[in-house]
């Protein structure tokens, strides 16, 4: 059982000071040395390290007049494709992540392995027929073959069929184990599906739907299984009781429901906004210029001379100063929350 910092001796106490003093310093230094490297100027990035603007250097904005000027690339429009986008995709994700963890928290589901099978088997079948025997395009191909294997399997989930049924933790793991693929198969797999839609006509390569649907699928995941804990320690006792009052699961849910697990909310939320904020690959993939993110920008800050690190600094903290404001803003709902029920 831990023990408080005034129930230790000096030492300890000198010991437990002197250790976070150490850790904060290897937090917050590479946060500094961004700060002053942004204000630096060629020679003083080349010319050796230096610490204390004003004293080992004299600081310069050239950095953010090119930032601001577009000389480094369009900023504000890859800043506001970033915000637009991760905003689309945190909200979408955390609003269906959060249905589906409280229905499998609350209610039992039972799935077949064998309906799981005939999806597969008539999915992957009915794709190559339909391209290679009927002379379909892939596009439609593959939405044939999706849609009739959809209704089969629920179909043949409601019969008795051999073979184990899988229950909600089995759902759980098929959900977390999305993000078990290596992340370069999936980004590729995705780019060859998107091309495909576009020569059907339906452009998503480089494009906001295309975009923030691949974010959203990809945070789902970390959605339900975060928001799954969450609903899990809360007491069924308050629905229970609702439940007696003949009030509507829905009202339930979002009256109820929601409100006691709002810290845990505002904490999932916090999670998949920086994932898709920061996220590098799949934006790198899907993009050509239009909807280009900013991590990709702030990747691209370089010459023919090579790694300009005023400029990489400087638009790494344009990158990070949302993501701190946003922090700021949902810490105070946590703090909020968790006060009120260690109070209740």
């Amino acid at each position: 059982m831990t023990r408080r910092l005034a129930d230790l001796g000096p030492l300890a106490r000198m010991g437990v000071v002197a250790g976070v003093l150490f850790w904060a310093f290897l937090t917050l230094f590479p946060i500094y040395w961004v700060v002053i490297t942004a204000f630096k100027s060629p020679t003083s990035v080349f010319g050796g390290p230096t610490y204390i603007p004003f004293v080992d250097f004299e600081p310069t904005l050239a950095a953010w007049r090119d930032i601001l000027a577009g000389i480094r690339g369009q900023f504000f429009r890859t800043f506001t494709n970033s915000l637009i986008v991760s905003l689309s995709a945190a909200v979408i994700a955390t609003t269906f992540g959060t249905m589906a963890a409280y229905a499998l928290v609350r209610f039992p589901f039972r799935v077949r392995l064998g309906s799981g099978l005939i999806f597969f088997a008539v999915a992957l079948g009915g794709y190559l027929t339909g391209f290679h025997l009927l002379g379909m395009g892939r596009g439609a191909a593959l939405m044939a073959s999706f849609v009739a294997a959809l209704l089969l399997a629920i179909l043949a989930n409601r019969l008795r069929l051999p073979g184990p049924v899988l229950g909600n933790d089995d759902i759980i793991f098929w959900f977390v184990s999305q993000r078990m693929f290596p992340p370069i198969v999936t980004a590729f797999a995705l780019f060859l599906m998107y091309s495909e839609a576009g020569r059907a006509g339906l452009k998503l390569v480089d494009t906001y739907w295309g975009l923030t649907l691949c974010y959203v699928a990809f945070s789902m995941p970390i959605v339900v299984w975060l928001m799954r804990d969450f609903f899990s320690a809360l007491p069924v006792e308050v629905e229970e009781a609702a439940m007696v009052d003949n009030v509507p699961t829905w009202r339930i849910f979002l009256g109820i429901v929601v409100p006691m697990a709002a810290p845990g909310l505002a904490a999932t939320f916090m999670i998949t906004l920086s994932f898709v904020w920061n996220e590098f690959l799949f934006a790198l993939f899907l993009t050509n210029s239009r909807w280009q993110t900013l991590p990709i920008l702030v990747a691209g800050q370089n010459s023919q001379r090579g790694d300009e690190w005023w400029a990489i600094s400087a638009a790494t903290l344009i990158a990070i100063v949302p993501m701190m404001v946003m922090a700021a803003l949902l810490s105070r709902l946590m703090r909020s929350g968790l006060m009120l029920g260690a109070i209740k």
